[in-house]
């Protein structure tokens, strides 16, 4: 939990906005730690293990909650540096989730393309897609948004 606790944590509040639920995601994928006791490969294999099981336990929270209220994040859980891009994540919840979870996992969490793609069971050149999609998108809503020029 201390080495992995604050990524998933972050990760499911991605998904679900939500402070307390993300709370939740984090104390059953511990649950599932224990009770599969999974063997790994690697710090990376299992931080990835954690994600993984993070995302799958948040859309299915999605699915069983379909309205949810959004809460402040933490404000432990952002580095001082990303406080000046709040604006920035404010934009990226407003994505699609297929956009919005390549984009958290790229530029919040640091994997590759690749390593994402390994995560989400897709093609690499499927995650350059929706990436290259959601910095466009971005790009719109931020022009909207906040009056940014090119």
């Amino acid at each position: 939990m201390s080495l992995y606790g604050k990524s998933v944590l972050r990760l499911a509040y991605s998904y679900l906005h939500n402070m307390s639920d993300a709370e939740d995601v984090l104390q059953d994928a511990l649950i599932q730690y224990i009770k599969a006791q999974p063997h790994f490969e690697s710090p990376e294999h299992e931080k990835a293990w954690f994600l993984r099981v993070a995302m799958n336990i948040s859309k299915n929270k999605i699915n069983y909650n379909k309205v949810r209220k959004t809460d402040d994040l933490n404000e432990d859980l952002v580095a001082s540096a990303a406080e000046d891009l709040a604006f920035l994540w404010e934009a990226v919840k407003q994505l699609p989730m297929k956009y919005r979870e390549v984009v958290h996992l790229y530029y919040h969490e640091g994997y590759s393309t690749a390593q994402i793609a390994s995560l989400l069971t897709a093609r690499e050149s499927t995650v350059r897609s929706c990436l290259l999609r959601a910095r466009a998108k971005l790009k719109v809503v931020l022009k909207e948004g906040y009056d940014f020029e090119e």
